[in-house]
């Protein structure tokens, strides 16, 4: 009986490892994808050369870390005023929630003043610009074929 019980646990374990890591490859796969569709996107837009894409993707790819990182602090300090403000905490406690939350989001925007000065050592304003643009353009077109496929799915249910 415990040889049957092991057995079965082992095998249990075993299962739900293979989907977890599974699940990983998958969300690593998409985030492959997309990280490659941008790169393109990006590329064309801006219209870089070898040399320019060479100097550029290396700064680009530090200024999208730390944004990752400040876009993960400013949704805590959303989920923190929000809590926040449901617990009724006091005048003062909101105050230094609400002082986190604009920090936050002014983090944002002080990593793209401090790169749009490395960027300037490379590229021109115009491919500057067009970078920018195609950041919102590439986010717009994912949102759009997110909502198609979300669209597609629901039609089916």
């Amino acid at each position: 009986m415990k040889k049957t019980v092991s057995i079965a646990l082992c095998v249990i374990i075993s299962l739900f490892c293979a989907l977890r890591l599974s699940s990983q490859e998958r969300r690593s796969g998409w985030e492959d994808r997309m990280k490659a569709e941008k790169i393109a996107f990006l590329t064309d837009a801006m219209n870089l050369t070898s040399s320019e894409a060479e100097k550029f993707w290396p700064i680009y790819n530090r200024m999208e870390a730390e944004k990752r990182t400040a876009w993960g602090d400013a949704m805590k300090a959303v989920r923190a005023l929000d809590e926040g403000l449901k617990a009724n905490k006091d005048e003062k406690e909101i105050s230094t929630l609400l002082e986190r939350f604009l920090n936050s989001q002014q983090a944002d925007k002080d990593i793209d003043a401090r790169y749009l000065k490395e960027f300037r050592k490379i590229l021109s304003n115009e491919k500057i610009a067009k970078m920018y643009l195609a950041e919102e353009n590439f986010r717009r077109m994912q949102i759009h074929r997110l909502n198609k496929n979300d669209n597609g799915k629901n039609d089916k249910k």
